[in-house]
């Protein structure tokens, strides 16, 4: 398994107070939220055990499903739902996705 997988996890762990703060305000918008994080784990462990086009299929809907996390907080952000994220939650974030670029240009 890629040791980013295990980023995802943490950082799906350390979001979901997060998470549980926007559904008191936006049901819809947690449950988007939540589903992109869980893409994003479960895009990244299936294409680490395919091989050719398959795999870099898995790694760019990880990827873009990453982004809609991150728009999801950003929305929760503009909307008044949270406040500021911890910096080392969006760091982790924006690491997943500059790994995901590489591993989708493979």
């Amino acid at each position: 398994m890629l040791r980013i997988y295990d980023v995802v996890i943490e950082n799906i762990g350390e979001m979901r107070p997060v998470m549980e703060q926007v559904a008191r305000h936006d049901a819809d918008l947690a449950r988007q939220m939540r589903r992109a994080f869980s893409s994003v784990a479960l895009n990244l462990a299936e294409g680490a055990g395919v091989r050719g086009g398959s795999r870099k299929v898995r790694y760019e809907t990880a990827l873009g499903s990453m982004q809609e996390v991150m728009a999801c907080v950003d929305l929760a952000r503009a909307m008044g739902y949270v406040g500021a994220i911890e910096p080392g939650a969006v760091e982790r974030m924006r690491r997943v996705v500059g790994t995901l670029v590489k591993l989708a240009r493979r």
